[in-house]
């Protein structure tokens, strides 16, 4: 994935796609750099406008201005109420078990 950023970090900078230019950016990270990865990186792209690429791509992450709820979030609060109505269950049946061992001691 660091290859990916990488070309796309020169990209934006305006600068040309090189096997070079990836290398530099990957070095600068400390990233171990597998020459082999960055070559076909490089030949992969060959020929790809990267602006038109993106401007197709199905979801281009994105910042949200405070106060939008993204996506996320809706289905986060989802997962919550469902986390929370399972506990509930779960603290019922204990108490329903409890209930009737109580009852099983006095007949």
């Amino acid at each position: 994935m660091e290859y990916v950023y990488a070309a796309l970090l020169v990209h934006n900078a305006g600068n040309e796609v090189t096997e070079d230019a990836i290398t530099a950016v990957l070095s600068a990270a400390n990233v171990d750099v597998d020459e082999t990865r960055v070559k076909a990186l490089v030949a992969a792209l060959e020929g790809i406008d990267i602006d038109d690429a993106l401007s197709k791509a199905a979801v281009i992450p994105q910042a949200a201005p405070a106060g939008v709820a993204t996506a996320a979030e809706p289905a986060a609060e989802e997962a919550e109420e469902v986390k929370e109505e399972e506990e509930e269950a779960e603290e019922e049946a204990a108490e329903e078990s409890g209930m009737e061992g109580l009852g099983a001691l006095f007949g």
